[in-house]
């Protein structure tokens, strides 16, 4: 499936696109935005280490680009998309709680540059998206998956705050390491040749530092209301 030509607003083909940095709040925003006005919600990212989680069991080099491209159309990947409770699966089996694990963090890089990856990704994250009524985050969501989305917004934060947030998250306190893993994460994905982090023609940019989780839903609400889709006053007013 293709993203189809015209940019439907309304409530039943609605696509957000949140593209943004790491730890700039892309999947709490996402999920809020998606809870608000009833819309379905999906996060690549934990499509990317799915796929990372399986060559890792599978004992893939995911250093070796060429082991990779040949592994990557094998393991069957499917993604829920209730904002309230994603899922991610593997073959069947739960993995929402693997793939946040420190070797997957340390490997999803990589293997998200291989273009046989996003390759076959691209195709599942379309099938989801399908007819739209979903907020979609991820890195290259409105400039590559869905460029025709209603909605584009990048999310992000200073590397402090973000560093912050992402460490807090993970329940540890080292910042400044959690910071410079953020910052390396950003260079090898805005450098990559395929499919790079960057900010989609059209989409509007939102610095998450000085607000508030609640703020930064209420902006993405608004600007969706603003963009002509039909969003009830309740769910303007976060209510």
């Amino acid at each position: 499936m293709t993203p189809a030509d015209s940019t439907s607003l309304d409530g039943d083909r609605l696509v957000i696109a949140v593209d943004g940095t790491s730890g700039s709040g892309k999947s709490s925003t996402s999920r809020g935005v998606a809870a608000r006005l009833g819309l379905r919600y999906l996060d690549t990212g934990a499509m990317f280490r799915a796929m990372t989680w399986w060559l890792l069991r599978e004992g893939v080099d995911v250093r070796d680009v060429a082991a990779v491209a040949a592994a990557a159309g094998r393991p069957r990947i499917e993604s829920g998309t209730d904002p309230v409770a994603p899922t991610i699966t593997v073959d069947g089996a739960d993995v929402s709680i693997e793939i946040r694990r420190d070797e997957v963090n340390a490997a999803v890089s990589p293997v998200s540059a291989v273009p046989e990856v996003r390759a076959r990704l691209l195709e599942l994250q379309r099938e989801v998206i399908g007819d739209g009524a979903i907020v979609v985050e991820g890195r290259d969501i409105g400039s590559v998956v869905w460029p025709q989305a209603g909605v584009k917004v990048y999310l992000s934060a200073d590397p402090d705050a973000r560093a912050q947030r992402r460490t807090a998250e993970q329940g540890g306190t080292d910042v400044a390491s959690t910071q410079q893993s953020l910052l390396e994460r950003d260079r090898i994905d805005s450098g990559r040749a395929t499919a790079p982090l960057t900010m989609a023609e059209g989409a509007v940019h939102v610095d998450s530092t000085h607000l508030t989780l609640a703020e930064v839903i209420d902006t993405i609400v608004d600007l969706a209301a603003r963009a002509g889709a039909e969003v009830a006053p309740e769910a303007r007013e976060g209510s």
